[in-house]
């Protein structure tokens, strides 16, 4: 499950429309699921739930989960309440899963016919530098202090024997996904925090400099621009893009980092060889403050590996519609173990298609990277247990109809999630040439402030306004709220498989999907195709 996106901040009602859980409210019960996936926002809607007490009485998982649990960490820290967090063997959890009721009590899980202490995790096996131990101690300012004590202690709960050194993070938590993300970061503002390396911000939910014209109220507003401030104060460049890739200051192969954002995580780890893990929001403040992250997961070389060949059986030719459906089938396949994809390298995939990959992904697994056979700089490493599955076209036609349950009459085209890129932008310019959309349509584009000042230096974007579109550099699509996002809108169109997936829970409409020039198309007629790609259309689901 993905708390952001999947969870309500405010009821703790499950909102995704896929989830079998969706409709429940999870106040007060134990969830029991074997890891978390998705968003790295997650953590700010556990740390929300914690703090207005609609938050689960537990969580206990079966197998490593970093995002949900630095909340738990976090609200423990910061807000002085917290809710039990338990990771169990796989044979402990599967006779829980079969239990109608259990408790809690100290150190001891009971349950219909079980019983089990639960041991507190060590610290004997951290080896703290004297730098880290003297931020620890207070002796470099109170922020780094509480800063290192919730590193210290995430570092603990995952098993890592040190913490190394980043040379830039990116923030995720700048997103006003709820009032306590804001008092989280307030906490540490009103202390004097700096950041210690660069860092950059993830898109935020307002457009910053023109939320008060666009008709966003005060009370969304005001705190989601605070919230973008705080960090800007504390010495993050205001990027604004959940793209950070796309930046001057992208990493190279080998490069050390801390990134939160699930899809510029996979991203980083998979197409460009840098050093990653998929940080929650909120850690990856502390790192930045400190400079410092802990060492697990695929820090470590051999934990980059994959442990699952995916056997692609991918058609002769392809549009980009293809990269989104294939990432979120991968994800369902492979949704806890990096995965390795072959059967593809002949379509040589550009960087719009591995974006367009990767956030889909990221979606339905919680592995912070892939590997692609001919791609991926990383690509010839396996485990010797690594096993094998299929991905026929009739998956991919599956994943299709799932992603256009709603209604061929569109009323909103969404471009940008993740933020368009320059290319991307030339070429939904080139599709919109001698067109206009449809005056019942609206056609919005979110990208970030580097590629709109690129895109208007180029005359890319005045060619797009001319056509119809709004561009919206700041926020983007996970985190936009009306009035920006059309009120009256009912059904939507997306080339992107990331927000196909989120849109239903976040926004509450009906979705299509397809390829930018199907959007454009359907943008321009106000009718989406009922039928599959080209490319797709022989395949019997």
């Amino acid at each position: 499950m993905s708390f952001w996106g999947g969870v309500d901040a405010a009821t703790g009602e499950v909102i995704d429309s896929l989830h079998p859980l969706k409709g429940q409210r999870l106040g007060g019960k134990i969830l029991a699921i074997p890891t978390s996936r998705g968003s790295c926002t997650g953590s700010g809607v556990l740390l929300e739930l914690i703090d207005n007490g609609q938050a689960p009485a537990a969580l206990v998982f079966c197998e490593s989960e970093s995002i949900l649990t630095l909340g738990a960490l976090v609200a423990e820290h910061v807000f002085g309440h917290t809710i039990p967090v338990v990771q169990l063997d796989a044979e402990a959890f599967a006779r829980l899963s079969h239990c109608d009721h259990a408790s809690i009590d100290g150190q001891l899980l009971l349950a219909e016919g079980l019983e089990l202490s639960l041991d507190p995790p060590s610290s004997a096996h951290i080896d703290l530098s004297e730098r880290d131990s003297a931020m620890l101690e207070g002796h470099e300012g109170e922020a780094p202090k509480a800063a290192m004590r919730i590193l210290h202690d995430m570092a603990v709960i995952e098993g890592a024997s040190h913490l190394i050194d980043v040379n830039q993070v990116h923030i995720d938590g700048c997103i006003y996904a709820s009032p306590a993300l804001l008092r989280f970061a307030e906490f540490f503002a009103e202390m004097g925090a700096r950041v210690r390396v660069p860092t950059t911000m993830n898109s935020i939910s307002v457009d910053h400099a023109h939320w008060h014209l666009q008709g966003v109220p005060d009370a969304f507003g005001r705190p989601a621009s605070r919230l973008a401030d705080a960090y800007v104060e504390m010495g993050a460049q205001p990027s604004f893009t959940c793209a950070p890739y796309l930046l001057e200051s992208t990493p190279s192969k080998g490069d050390v980092i801390a990134w939160a954002e699930s899809n510029a995580v996979i991203y980083a780890n998979s197409v460009l060889g840098a050093l990653t893990a998929k940080h929650p929001d909120l850690l990856d403040l502390c790192i930045a403050l400190t400079g410092r992250a802990p060492c697990y997961g695929v820090y470590l070389e051999e934990q980059r590996r994959a442990r699952r060949v995916v056997e692609i059986e991918a058609p002769d030719v392809c549009d980009d519609a293809f990269w989104p459906l294939l990432g979120y089938r991968v994800g369902q396949l492979s949704p806890d173990r990096i995965p390795l994809l072959t059967g593809i390298a002949h379509f040589e995939a550009d960087e719009d298609n591995l974006k367009a990959l990767c956030a889909a992904f990221g979606t339905t697994s919680a592995a912070p990277m892939l590997h692609i056979e001919g791609v991926t700089p990383e690509a010839g490493q396996l485990t010797p247990e690594a096993d094998r599955v299929t991905i026929p076209p009739s998956d991919l036609t599956h994943v299709w109809k799932q992603f256009n349950a709603g209604p061929d009459e569109i009323d909103l085209v969404a471009f940008g999630s993740p933020h368009l890129s320059l290319t991307e932008c030339r070429a939904l310019a080139r599709l919109m040439a001698g067109r206009h959309s449809h005056p019942e349509v609206a056609g919005i584009v979110t990208l970030g402030r580097n590629t709109l000042k690129a895109a208007r230096e180029e005359g890319i974007a005045e060619a797009l306004e001319a056509a119809g579109l709004r561009l919206h550099a700041d926020l983007c699509w996970c985190s936009i709220s009306e009035p920006v996002f059309p009120p009256s809108a009912r059904t939507l169109m997306t080339n992107s498989g990331k927000y196909a997936h989120y849109a239903p829970g976040l926004s509450g409409r009906a979705v299509r999907f397809g390829s930018i020039a199907e959007c454009v198309s359907a943008l321009c007629s106000g009718r989406a195709s009922t039928l599959p790609p080209h490319w797709l259309q022989t395949v019997k689901s």
